[in-house]
């Protein structure tokens, strides 16, 4: 079986303050990231090395966006995301 037999995924969208590196304006920009929920039961093709793959197995999202555009009419320049976790557990 594959890791994502484990989860359910769904999109959802997460505020967070950045503050653009070129005009160093701070803004809340709309992240969007990957909620991989696990399953409250493993599927029935399952075998044993899948069972402790499962039971260690945790809820986590990962972070979609690596980079923003700022906000400033002036600046609007593309940069990266920083300071953020690309991998947070639930």
């Amino acid at each position: 079986m594959e890791e994502r037999d484990f989860y359910t995924e769904s999109e959802a969208n997460h505020p967070a303050t950045l503050s653009c590196p070129f005009c160093r304006t701070a803004e809340t920009y709309d992240l969007k990231w990957i909620v991989r929920k696990k399953k409250d039961s493993l599927p029935s093709r399952a075998n044993s090395d899948d069972k402790a793959r499962f039971a260690h197995a945790r809820s986590y999202m990962v972070r979609k966006d690596d980079v923003a555009f700022c906000k400033n009419m002036r600046c609007r320049k593309r940069f990266e995301v920083s300071g953020i976790q690309s991998v947070v557990l639930l």
